[in-house]
């Protein structure tokens, strides 16, 4: 057998970019190298680039291939090459960092040989870095809820938007989701765009009561949650064209408005996705065109306010904010007659880097418990997206609360049970032992 090559220098607009281990697999399922992933992303490079030149970007390394553990990698490499920019940011840890900026088809092929399968810029401009020009609407729906409620959900978001003379733009998340980005004038801090993303959640959440939920404790959610805490500084979401950790290499695919009603992620995979983009070029060409005012939604959010809704919870580690409502799940609140906390019937059932893996498990869990599974509602299947400082992974629990007493079973050992913290925390805890 022939020897891979180890290295393939690609020339882009002029520059030269290294692809080390170009023939590594980074999609076992659907055969897909680094090298195809870079190619995929130069053949959409003007729309991958819309979402996000000149913004500062975290770099969410795959470097083992989509089914491998991902880190993220807030820090530009030291060994860069020297027509790569950098913007400092500042965190709410008040840590900083200098992140880097992709301006050109060439930066975009550098990171996605870092092993960057999804692209994570932050929603300012590097002239701007606090005042966002990006409120992004993320449609995450609870397991077992539909694709078509998503889309309906969304369709509610365009009519709400609308009303008040905003635009907004739709894209499947590449996942169970959507996201809808609306271009905004950078004239307002992190908390006010945060504030205006609370308020759209709960107008959207009265609009459909039944369909979506603004609800940041899971266990209040029902339907699709709007999760108004992406606008959060530091937070960072995919962006357009980003190809996501999935087995079949799914697109997280901007669209026109027309086309929601019937679409289907599954349809949009990085072999269907240059095609399309070669076909019918960039839905969102034009965006940068329509910034918006949230005026509008501020006088909304003040509206909240007055009619005694306070501040929507915060992501844990974001320091406590004027007016927030306690930081702690319902279930756990002390009430005002101090009555005793009602714990809920959770059990892990799947801790794993690999999504699919975790919901592989859920599978198992569910065959081997038959009775219990047909009892559970659909919202008793908590699907956690747990993230440390350099790692991400997926957390299944199950909650027994539908289930009587003598059929519930006892909690076992996670399959899979591979959560990349417990090393770190055993470490802590024979630490403080000392």
């Amino acid at each position: 057998m022939a020897k891979q090559p180890a290295s393939e220098v690609l020339s882009i607009d002029g520059r030269e970019v290294r692809v080390t281990n170009p023939a590594k697999l980074y999609f076992s399922q659907a055969k897909i190298s680094k090298l195809d992933l870079v190619r995929y992303y130069l053949s959409v490079a003007p729309g991958a680039l819309a979402g996000i030149r000149d913004r500062p970007i975290v770099l969410k390394r795959f470097v083992n291939g989509a089914e491998g553990e991902a880190f993220y990698q807030k820090r530009a490499p030291e060994q860069r090459p020297s027509w790569l920019r950098t913007a400092s940011l500042s965190f709410p840890s008040g840590r900083t960092a200098e992140e880097i900026v992709v301006d050109d088809a060439a930066g975009l092929g550098w990171i996605v040989n870092l092993g960057c399968i999804e692209l994570h810029p932050h929603p300012v401009r590097s002239g701007h870095l606090d005042h966002p020009d990006e409120l992004r609407i993320d449609l995450d729906p609870i397991p077992g809820v539909s694709w078509d409620d998503v889309r309906r959900v969304a369709l509610e978001v365009k009519a709400l938007l609308e009303e008040l003379s905003l635009r907004g733009w739709p894209k499947t998340s590449g996942s169970r989701g959507m996201h809808v980005n609306v271009r905004i004038e950078p004239r307002w801090t992190f908390t006010e765009v945060r504030r205006a993303a609370v308020a759209l959640s709960r107008a959207v959440e009265r609009r459909v009561p039944t369909l979506a939920s603004s609800k940041w404790w899971k266990e209040e959610r029902h339907g699709v949650f709007l999760d108004y805490n992406q606008n959060a500084k530091d937070r960072t979401t995919c962006s357009a064209y980003s190809v996501r950790p999935l087995p079949d290499a799914r697109i997280s695919t901007p669209l026109n408005w027309n086309e929601v009603p019937d679409c289907d992620p599954a349809d949009f995979t990085m072999f269907t996705v240059s095609q399309r983009f070669a076909k019918v070029g960039d839905p969102h060409a034009q965006m940068d065109n329509y910034p918006g005012s949230l005026e509008k939604l501020l006088e909304l959010a003040d509206k909240d306010e007055a009619a005694g809704l306070g501040d929507a919870p915060w992501p844990p580690h974001f320091r406590k904010m004027e007016r927030e409502a306690p930081r702690v799940a319902p279930s756990r609140a002390k009430s005002a007659a101090k009555q005793p906390r009602v714990k809920m019937p959770l059990i892990v059932v799947a801790n794993s880097p690999d999504k699919a893996a975790a919901l592989a498990g859920l599978e198992r869990w569910k065959t081997k418990h038959p009775q219990v599974a047909d009892l559970l509602a659909v919202d008793d299947v908590l699907v956690d997206s747990m993230r440390g400082r350099s790692s991400t992974w997926t957390r299944i629990r199950v909650n027994l609360r539908h289930v009587p007493e003598q059929l519930r079973p006892l909690q076992e050992s996670p399959d899979p049970d591979d959560d990349p913290t417990r090393g770190w925390r055993e470490w802590s805890k024979k630490r403080a032992k000392k």
